[in-house]
């Protein structure tokens, strides 16, 4: 493995450490957001180090930073050449990175079984990507006994999630004056939902008086959190050797749809149509912005398009392979072409095809 990948790689375990360490503290002082972040830091430089691993890019051209948490995501997703994650485990990194939002920016409270659930869940999937992808099982890197983080994991995902709504059902009884406790449980309810319901967001004070007027309506909590509802958790393993795994009920198969599909419970990553996004091939670039096909290829060549899967992406139909442009890439020549010099690109571009 090459250093850059390698350093990355090796950032993310100590993040990894870091994150169940704090899970295993004896004190709460600020212990949930710190396990969060750290869970959350621990997976963005592990796909980074993964998406290198297998040859592709993760800071785009002329951009000072790297690519963001949800661009790895849908790298690692949907990307041939770097697909790693199945949509299911894409699940759970988004409610992880969900939650990780809510720690960073405001109040969210989960119960001890929910926090055990999601980082045990996120173990359990660096575990898998770890070894799948390099070759090495996790415990090699990590003393076998910080790998758990609890040896009596939950069972019944329904269970754990009627007792939650029970406690914040009583929470916001008449005169209780816990109001704000009920809400901060609940926000973590609502997370999870949008995340399964295509939406990256926390929710908002509206929106969770909205859910506390529902409750108090005696509103089954099927009927307010249906996403919810549809996933489980498969637990196999015990004690030292214990695995979580966050999937969709049989019949309610986890879906990647088209941005903007109204009543899905869809992961937030959408998978695109390729062929309508990728709608141009090379003499459309050229027949648009008035250039012969050898100086749209300097153009394209210089702007580096062919390494950005915004602009760029060789689609597979059968065995054959074509070189298809995105709209965005022909905006961005259209644009260049106001700023740069022809001639001098094209002399560049011939000398470099010598070399």
């Amino acid at each position: 493995m090459k250093k850059y990948p390698k350093s990355l790689l090796q950032k993310s375990l100590d993040s990894l450490i870091l994150s169940v360490d704090h899970f295993n503290r004896p004190f709460d002082c600020g212990r949930q957001e710190a396990v969060l972040i750290l869970l959350d830091r621990a997976f963005e430089l592990l796909l980074k180090a993964i998406i290198l691993h297998k040859g592709g890019k993760i800071r785009e051209p002329y951009k000072t930073e790297t690519i963001g948490f949800d661009k790895c995501v849908r790298k690692c997703i949907s990307d041939s050449d770097i697909k790693c994650i199945s949509e299911e485990q894409g699940l759970t990194l988004q409610i992880i990175n969900s939650f990780r939002d809510a720690a960073q920016h405001d109040i969210v409270e989960l119960s001890e079984q929910e926090l055990y659930m999601y980082c045990q869940a996120g173990v359990t999937l660096f575990k898998d990507l770890h070894k799948t992808v390099f070759g090495v099982d996790l415990k090699e890197h990590l003393p076998e006994r910080v790998l758990p983080i609890t040896t009596e994991p939950p069972r019944d995902l329904h269970s754990m999630i009627e007792a939650d709504f029970e406690d914040i059902k009583r929470l916001v009884k008449p005169r209780s004056r816990k109001t704000l406790e009920a809400k901060s449980k609940l926000k973590a309810l609502a997370i999870v939902e949008s995340s399964l319901s295509g939406i990256k967001s926390q929710p908002s004070e509206f929106e969770v008086n909205k859910l506390l007027k529902e409750i108090r309506s005696g509103k089954d909590w099927r009927d307010i959190f249906p996403g919810i509802a549809s996933i489980q958790i498969n637990t196999d393993g015990s004690g030292l050797n214990v695995n979580i795994r966050i999937t969709k009920k049989t019949g309610d198969a986890v879906n990647l749809v088209p941005e903007g599909t109204p009543g899905s419970t869809v992961l937030t990553v959408k998978r695109i149509n390729e062929l309508g996004y990728y709608s141009l091939g090379h003499n459309d670039l050229a027949k648009k912005t008035k250039l012969t096909p050898p100086r749209a290829n300097a153009l394209i060549f210089h702007l580096k398009l062919q390494e950005d899967e915004e602009y760029f992406k060789t689609i597979k139909i059968g065995g054959s392979k074509f070189k298809r442009y995105s709209p965005k890439a022909l905006d961005k020549m259209k644009q260049s072409l106001k700023e740069v010099n022809m001639d001098i690109i094209w002399s560049q571009y011939k000398a470099e095809k010598k070399k």
